[in-house]
């Protein structure tokens, strides 16, 4: 690689914060509210014309917050799901769980732009953190790029929220990437939606119909005939449970989602499928024959990249094992969720494998100390950067749980301030405490050994 010798300047300081958040995804969000209902300046930087992530760039409207039986994760999930009203659906027979929610995107942005606002949290779009700096143990600031140059952001505490860990990894925290055998990370999805769907006449549909005809669509992406798709969520869709408006989530994509040209290159080809999608379903889906596209995703789903080497570790015998931590902050439902690294659209929950989840009824804990470092005291990661294996990420990556997370990280970045913006120095009793107060269900919590 040639390199470019650039003289050293002086970048301005922009602006300031208590807590900043670099990332306005999910995790983000609920990191900077909770950091600014607990009495934090919060400044939130998304790199994205607008904040909500997957949950409205990616058009990814489906939350899980159920362990089969009953509800466990609320917290500002359920507040999210409450503020959405008449946008937010219940997902009434959605396979095994219950408590599943499905939300309009433009009515979520909403809502979480006005949560935003109301706690008093600074939110400034459009901005990329580009670089680090870091001096005697501690991130003092992050570099933007904006239309006017670079600037210097600085804050006390700063929260990784970029899904990527950009920020932790550009500071130099070690982290992990993809699965121990070939380094390849989990597929990625576009999410795309459809107008002119006659919704009741597919629903009239004989199901078994629509089941034989994905049946030989898979076939035939199987000898490369027809593009790959997830063919357990495609016949789900097809028979009534999508139409119009209504995000597919089948079209895959596999490559490196922290190389830009390749990340570009992915989404494109993602979208090349579409068009063939719609031509078949068109002939023999009925209700289809005058289906559209209307819109695709304006990012890609991506589900894995960077995961940090944390102060614990989230793995599989912790996931399917429902294990209990002394430092949790919050319960984990999902099962180990692993879409094929190669882009197939193949997934482990289309197998239908139970072997794969969480037992029925139970779930495990979100530790605090996954989302820590031994590098910077003041630096924290929330979402799905945090240190988990490439099993154990496959079920903590899902949105609720980067909700989740991001509560309870930014609850914890607000209460360090008290100690100088040192996490490591948070009593985690006293965390607990407040999550417990703003709704976040915390049981079973085990005594930490001496």
């Amino acid at each position: 690689m040639k390199h470019l010798n650039i003289p050293a300047s002086r970048v301005p300081v922009w602006t300031q914060a208590d807590v900043v958040v670099c990332g306005g995804g999910v995790a983000g969000i609920t990191a900077a509210i909770s950091a600014a209902r607990h009495g934090a300046d919060v400044l939130l930087l998304e790199k994205m014309p607008t904040v909500g992530g997957m949950a409205t760039n990616g058009l990814v409207n489906i939350w899980h917050t159920s362990d089969c039986t009953r509800q466990v994760i609320f917290g500002l999930v359920q507040e999210m799901i409450e503020r959405g009203g008449e946008g937010v659906h219940r997902y009434e027979d959605f396979p095994d769980r219950p408590d599943t929610h499905w939300f309009d995107p433009e009515v979520m942005r909403l809502v979480f732009e006005s949560a935003l606002r109301e706690a008093g949290v600074r939110v400034v779009c459009n901005v990329m953190p580009v670089e680090t700096v870091v001096e005697a143990g501690r991130v003092q600031a992050v570099l933007v790029d904006t239309k006017r140059g670079r600037r210097a952001v600085l804050g006390q505490v700063f929260v990784d929220a970029s899904g990527d860990g950009d920020i932790a990894a550009n500071a130099g925290v070690p982290y992990h990437y993809g699965r121990p055998e070939d380094g390849c990370v989990q597929g990625a999805t576009l999410m795309f939606t459809l107008e002119g769907v006659d919704v009741e006449a597919n629903r009239r549909a004989d199901p078994v119909r629509i089941a034989r005809e994905v049946r030989h669509m898979e076939l035939e992406a199987a000898q490369g005939r027809f593009p790959p798709f997830n063919n357990k969520v495609l016949e789900i869709n097809l028979a009534g449970h999508a139409g119009n408006h209504y995000p597919f989530n089948i079209a895959p994509a596999a490559g490196n989602p922290v190389d830009e040209e390749e990340l570009t290159h992915m989404m494109m080809r993602a979208r090349a499928f579409l068009p063939r999608y719609l031509e078949r379903w068109r002939a023999c889906i009925p209700g289809y024959a005058h289906a559209q596209i209307e819109q695709t995703a304006a990012c890609l789903g991506v589900r894995e990249s960077r995961r940090i080497q944390g102060r614990s570790t989230l793995d599989r015998e912790m996931v399917l094992g429902a294990r209990k931590q002394p430092d949790a902050i919050g319960h984990g439902v999902w099962m180990i969720d692993i879409h094929d690294p190669k882009g197939t659209g193949y997934t482990t929950w289309s197998e239908g494998d139970h072997s794969h989840h969480v037992p029925a009824g139970k779930s495990y804990h979100v530790p605090f100390g996954m989302c820590l470092n031994d590098r910077f005291e003041n630096l924290a990661v929330a979402g799905r950067c945090a240190s988990s294996t490439h099993e154990g990420h496959a079920s903590v990556r899902l949105q609720t749980h980067c909700m989740m997370m991001g509560q309870g990280v930014g609850t914890a970045a607000a209460l360090s301030l008290e100690n100088g913006g040192d996490l490591n120095r948070v009593e985690i009793e006293r965390l607990q405490r407040a999550l417990i107060s703003d709704g976040v269900l915390l049981e079973d919590i085990p005594v930490a050994a001496c």
